[in-house]
């Protein structure tokens, strides 16, 4: 992140700490991965004390309050979608593992997919990457790659490859 962008965010705003992924977002390299290892244990914590019920509102909660953090985050910093905004990839890791049972391997696999997806932005994740902006905008192609993630992984279980 730019010195001057740095200076416009605080990890003591509760905004900016959430929206930067508890810091995580402020890695100098591959943010991204950084946002979406930081989701880890939030998805352990709440496949462990939670019903299926409470695990989706509360990847419910994160998704859509975390349209109003990047938005603010992003104009606090006068960026759209500066890589350090990495909210929307805990969502999206949120996303990816709803249902799926917790091991090593399904943290390891979910993980790895929605990189990929996140990374390579398939159709229509590039497509909606590129023309939808603001807080939304910053937070769509992560939820879509989340989804998509949850499809692959919901197949790869089904079909006992793992």
């Amino acid at each position: 992140m730019d010195r001057h962008i740095r200076k416009r965010v605080s990890l003591a705003n509760p905004i900016h700490f959430l929206a930067l992924g508890f810091g995580s977002g402020l890695a100098p390299k591959a943010p991204g991965t950084f946002g979406s290892l930081a989701a880890l244990p939030l998805v352990c914590l709440l496949a462990y004390s939670t019903s299926l019920s409470g695990y989706l509102l509360i990847t419910l909660l994160v998704s859509v309050v975390g349209i109003w953090l990047c938005d603010k985050t992003a104009r606090d910093m006068m960026v759209h979608d500066d890589s350090s905004i990495v909210w929307d990839e805990i969502a999206g890791m949120l996303i990816a593992m709803i249902a799926v049972p917790i091991s090593w391997q399904t943290l390891l696999l979910g993980f790895v997919l929605f990189r990929i997806f996140d990374i390579l932005k398939p159709w229509p994740i590039s497509y909606l990457d590129a023309r939808v902006h603001g807080g939304f905008g910053i937070m769509v192609d992560d939820l879509l790659a989340g989804f998509f993630t949850l499809i692959l992984m919901h197949l790869i279980l089904y079909m006992g490859w793992l």
